[in-house]
């Protein structure tokens, strides 16, 4: 009994905790998220979405989960086995490890690690890998397009993705999330770093391959590209980091620009919350609103605009540090 109540007490069990707690809610989260994008493109289109299952439709993607588990699990005879089985896990585990370090109030954090930020963006970079693996050991022309586009495109965006977080880390002094937060306690970020807060948001969008920077998996062009021939849950685990790394994606953005967990009257949670969702919608409306760019358009804009930007708003950034 002893044994159990140290276990209780300890640090292990609060990561344990915390780990069953995140797997619920990247679970309810990416059905909430399936249901909204769908509603919100009806609405923009001017139309009602699924109205069906549950009042307003709310539990149609209930039913698309339950129709995804008991999908057969296809392996084409081709494949690279053991690296087209891997591939889904590898996306996805990142996306749960992500959760340790997001601050969703000054109290619920499970791990408020020194390096948050820096964990953050190197679990990001394994989706590229993943992706990777899946369209290379697909044995399938579009799902290689798709794997050598996103590889492309993530090399591209990186860069001043990590450049304009550098700018708000020189802000600040610390790599921290909860220190981040913290310094916006009186003014957030967004007001005095517009600039890094809109090519952070343009980088976000091209890394998580949300339209119009979805050319790895252009319908259109490509089938579902890399993953192609995935069918089941394991094209559910693609479809599931996707929209998780879309609410981690602006959940950084919320600690970075949007001052956190900090708010008036409201929990410090539900603030948070609020902010994420109100960025998730705003890349939703993206989807929605602009055409797909053509893969030398992307990677064009990244080089020539992005990336010069986001080193002048470093350069500006360490200027007005110094001089003050």
């Amino acid at each position: 009994m002893e044994l159990v109540a140290q276990f209780l007490g300890s640090e292990g069990a609060r990561m344990v905790v915390g780990l069953i707690a995140v797997i619920a809610l990247v679970s309810v989260n990416a059905l909430f998220l399936i249901w909204m994008e769908r509603k919100v493109s009806a609405h923009m289109q001017l139309r009602p979405g699924p109205m069906e299952v549950g009042p307003h439709g709310a539990v149609q993607t209930v039913a698309d989960a339950i129709k995804l588990m008991g999908k057969e699990l296809i392996t084409p005879a081709e494949v690279d086995k053991p690296i087209f089985w891997l591939a889904p896990i590898v996306i996805f585990l990142p996306v749960l490890l992500s959760f340790l370090v997001i601050p969703f109030s000054s109290t619920w954090i499970i791990r408020d690690m020194n390096v948050g930020i820096v964990l953050i963006l190197a679990f990001s970079t394994l989706s590229v890998l993943a992706i990777l693996m899946a369209g290379w050991s697909s044995n399938n022309k579009y799902a290689v397009f798709g794997a050598i586009r996103s590889v492309a495109q993530n090399v591209a965006y990186e860069i001043p993705l990590l450049v304009t977080v550098m700018s708000i880390i020189l802000m600040v002094g610390s790599f921290k999330l909860s220190d981040i937060v913290a310094a916006q306690s009186g003014v957030w970020f967004i007001v005095v770093q517009p600039l890094a807060f809109i090519l952070f948001i343009i980088c976000a969008t091209a890394e998580t391959n949300r339209a119009p920077f979805d050319i790895p998996e252009a319908e259109s062009e490509l089938v579902a590209g890399f993953h192609t021939e995935y069918t089941g849950m394991r094209f559910a685990l693609f479809f599931l980091a996707e929209y998780t790394n879309m609410f981690i994606a602006a959940a950084v953005a919320t600690v970075l620009f949007l001052g956190g967990w900090h708010g008036p009257i409201l929990p410090g949670v539900v603030w948070f919350l609020i902010k994420v969702y109100a960025v998730i919608f705003l890349l939703m409306w993206f989807r929605w609103t602009f055409p797909r760019t053509r893969f030398d358009q992307l990677v064009t804009f990244a080089w020539k605009i992005l990336i010069p930007l986001a080193f002048v708003n470093l350069l500006i950034t360490a200027l007005v540090l110094k001089l003050r």
